[in-house]
């Protein structure tokens, strides 16, 4: 069963090599592809190097610029299902999300279409973040619930586990958000298509090393973004 874990990136050479030699520590037969948009920093190198180590394990997509997180995954979509993985994975490379949890989110998606590590299905699990930044993400997802009538309680969640059967099913050529508002398209896409969506609580955590891409354009976007998605469910063209 082959299970594809994708990490974007752009500047984290504090993080990239920690994170992929901890997946591979979990020993669970994980492969990894590493999607950088060109790093100024050498991100991409640094992977380079590591793929001698684990070869037929690590894989690296550069991609000429950054063009957004939602472009990156759906160039990590299409290379994992041209390849059949079984299982496919987002996962952040800042250790906000516990590559342990990846086991969880595994053994949930089991019996779903895909299952979210959520931080806010049991109550708030976010450690060492700011009490505004809190907020603004718990106040985002009931933004989509309100306006979307999505049931899912961490609709920006970025830890997710998909089945191969569920990415083919999204329509991602249609897929148009490119920041965060692309988590809460494609968790929108899977609901409006009947998908099971399971909701797994998870702890998470700030990252320690490296610069957030958090920005108010990419807030912006996702708040418009959300509006343009019921539009368009309103008028059947999603």
């Amino acid at each position: 069963m082959e299970k594809l874990v994708i990490i974007p990136t752009y500047n984290e050479k504090e993080n990239v090599v920690q994170i992929i030699e901890t997946v591979f520590s979990l020993e669970q037969g994980y492969h990894i592809l590493i999607v950088d948009d060109s790093s100024p920093d050498g991100t991409a190198i640094l992977v380079n190097k590591l793929q001698e180590k684990f070869f037929g394990q690590l894989f690296l997509l550069v991609r000429p610029s950054k063009e957004g997180l939602g472009k990156a995954y759906l160039d990590g979509f299409r290379w994992a299902m041209e390849r059949n993985y079984d299982y496919v994975f987002e996962m952040d490379a800042d250790f906000s999300h516990s590559p342990s949890d990846l086991n969880l989110l595994f053994e949930h998606c089991k019996n779903a279409d895909m299952s979210v590590g959520s931080r806010y299905v049991n109550g708030v699990n976010v450690v060492n973040w700011p009490m505004g930044r809190v907020l603004l993400s718990f106040l985002a997802s009931k933004y989509v619930q309100l306006v979307l009538g999505l049931s899912v309680h961490d609709a920006t969640a970025g830890f997710v586990c998909f089945k191969k059967e569920t990415l083919r099913q999204l329509d991602l050529e249609k897929v148009k958000l490119k920041g965060y508002g692309f988590q809460v398209e494609i968790k929108y896409r899977a609901y409006k298509k009947g998908l099971r969506i399971v909701e797994v609580p998870i702890i998470f955590t700030n990252r320690e090393r490296g610069e957030s891409k958090m920005s108010g354009k990419i807030i912006g976007e996702a708040v418009l973004g959300i509006l343009q998605l019921r539009w368009k469910s309103l008028v059947k063209t999603l």
